[in-house]
């Protein structure tokens, strides 16, 4: 893989892309991404109902600001003290917990009318590189439907809820079901020259998305190759057991047919020292079952793609970014149709 960023010339022209998900797994991608291109739109889920963005949710009724903002620090090009500032957690009194990124985001939302344009206005006060939008402006929440047939409903409940059950999910919906995406989320997939999903939560931040309104279609009849990134490890909680083929066929369960091309998976070892900690809490390295991956009609691409650093199994940014525009490169061409558009290779 290639390590040179592009020039100038080259990020400003750089491919158009959609990456779809939420969650920490988003925002480190866009880290790496932003330094390769600046034509990127995050398209985001908002079926938070936890920690600061739930308690934001219930009190004043806006959209959960906790993954966007993740996502808007990931792209911004600020000062190292408002980086500060956005990160900052209270840790007294009635605000204990909650992020001063989320309640600019709050006031912004009272003094605009609109969590879409309160987005929007953050996004040029931190000078971010591309766009994060909301993947629909409803007030939706995610309800999980295990094998079993026992339900839950709301996101930050999901976890404790299938550690009781002790089985699998079978699918998650959104209530109230098909909501409305935002004309900037549909806009975006449709004008992309590469869509990607993932890495994330596969259930709570990277599905949640594909169950609104247009959105799963679009993606589907979309000319631009189509990239699942795998992620490194299973998540307690959520997919316990699940191999890279298990995260796939729950992604194309929910969504239609075309939705994906390839799969992006890590094939570097984690870190000893991490793999007993994630051991203790039933995660483990994802396995890639490459025959089960060839019969669902996907391309497997591996690549080393895990940090060698840190405390927990994340992607490097920049080893993500290479990799996603490798695979770019190499499988798409140029077309004039009266704009610059990408179309897989015959």
């Amino acid at each position: 893989m290639s390590e040179s960023y592009p020039t100038l010339q080259q990020w400003e022209r750089g491919p158009r892309i959609a990456a779809i998900g939420g969650g920490t797994g988003l925002s480190t991608m866009l880290r790496g991404l932003k330094k390769y291109t600046k034509n990127i739109t995050a398209i985001v889920t908002v079926a938070d109902d936890g920690g600061g963005s739930g308690m934001l949710r219930r009190d004043i009724g806006m959209p959960p600001p906790g993954d966007i903002r993740h996502c808007m620090e990931a792209l911004a090009n600020t000062e190292p003290i408002m980086e500060k500032l956005l990160t900052y957690r209270f840790t007294e009194g009635t605000l204990a917990g909650q992020s001063f990124g989320n309640l600019i985001l709050a006031a912004l939302n009272g003094v605009t009318g609109s969590f879409e344009e309160a987005v929007s206005q953050m996004s040029q006060v931190l000078a971010i590189t591309g766009r994060v939008v909301p993947v629909t402006s409803a007030d939706v929440q995610l309800e999980a439907v295990f094998e079993n047939g026992a339900k839950v409903t709301g996101e930050s409940q999901i976890a404790a809820f299938k550690k009781e059950q002790d089985c699998r999910i079978h699918h998650v919906n959104l209530i109230p079901e098909r909501p409305k995406a935002t004309r900037a989320a549909l806009d975006a997939i449709g004008a992309a020259d590469l869509i990607l999903l993932g890495p994330g939560s596969l259930y709570t931040s990277v599905i949640p998305n594909l169950l609104v309104e247009g959105v799963a279609q679009a993606v589907a009849q979309s000319d631009a190759p189509k990239l699942y990134i795998c992620n490194i490890m299973t998540q307690d909680g959520e997919t316990e057991g699940y191999t890279a083929a298990d995260h796939l066929e729950a992604l194309l369960s929910h969504g239609e047919p075309g939705l994906l091309d390839l799969c992006l998976a890590n094939s570097a070892p984690v870190q000893p020292g991490l793999l007993k900690r994630y051991r203790e809490e039933d995660a483990a390295p994802l396995t890639l079952d490459r025959e089960r991956i060839a019969a669902l009609g996907l391309e497997l691409v591996e690549r080393p793609l895990a940090s060698e650093q840190g405390d927990f199994a994340r992607h490097d940014p920049d080893r993500l970014a290479q990799a996603v525009l490798d695979i770019y490169r190499s499988r798409a061409v140029r077309i004039f149709r009266g704009e610059r558009r990408y179309i897989l290779e015959e």
